[in-house]
């Protein structure tokens, strides 16, 4: 009887084991056809939100370095730091990066648009002269991004590879070289903090 028992209660157990086995595979089987489902329901990336997002990303991080700066610092220059073996003469002060970064924004992206150069607005690479303040020259670097915006907004697979009026560069190059460039002088608006002993946004821990 005890063997019988014993049996009868492996043979339960076991039979338990493999619906649960079954039970499992056919929900795995359905999550995988749903997540596929779900997949193939989301349309492609656009060659158009593709640029939108690689703008998105270094837009936040020069804005957020820019914002990093103290007013009482924003003409900040390693010039003024006379650093022995250095030579930092003539270099352009955190806010001329910033509003040079602006202003090529605008020279670069605005044939995309057909948008009008802000009046004032000169090719000398250092911007506009009358935005002195923290607050304006801010608010010229976002601008500037909402232009990127708009800009890539008008690329499509077809013509991404065609020159707009006004250019001999191609769309898809004029969208990308912003961003580059753009990087670029992020890098040096970096130095400019840690020279200030500010840690940029963007290194900065999540405790911070």
């Amino acid at each position: 009887m005890k063997n019988a028992r014993t049996l009868l209660f492996l043979a339960v157990a076991a039979g338990v084991l493999v619906a649960s086995a079954a039970f499992h595979s056919a929900a795995m089987s359905a999550a995988a056809s749903a997540s596929a489902s779900l997949q193939s329901a989301q349309p492609a990336p656009s060659i158009a939100s593709v640029l939108d997002r690689d703008i998105s990303a270094v837009e936040k991080q020069i804005v957020d370095a820019a914002d990093a700066m103290p007013e009482d610092r924003f003409n900040f220059t390693p010039e003024s730091l006379n650093i022995p073996g250095s030579n930092y003469k003539g270099v352009r002060s955190f806010a001329v990066q910033v509003k040079h970064i602006a202003a090529s924004n605008w020279f670069i992206w605005s044939p995309l648009t057909g948008d009008k150069l802000p009046e004032g607005l000169k090719d000398d690479g250092n911007g506009p002269a009358n935005l002195q303040t923290k607050a304006d020259i801010i608010k010229f670097l976002k601008d500037s991004f909402a232009l990127g915006h708009k800009g890539a907004a008008t690329l499509t697979a077809e013509n991404m590879l065609q020159s707009p009026a006004n250019s001999k560069s191609t769309r898809l190059h004029l969208a990308e070289f912003g961003v580059a460039h753009a990087y670029d002088h992020y890098g040096q608006m970096v130095e400019y903090l840690r020279m200030n002993g500010i840690v940029p946004p963007a290194s900065r821990s999540k405790s911070e």
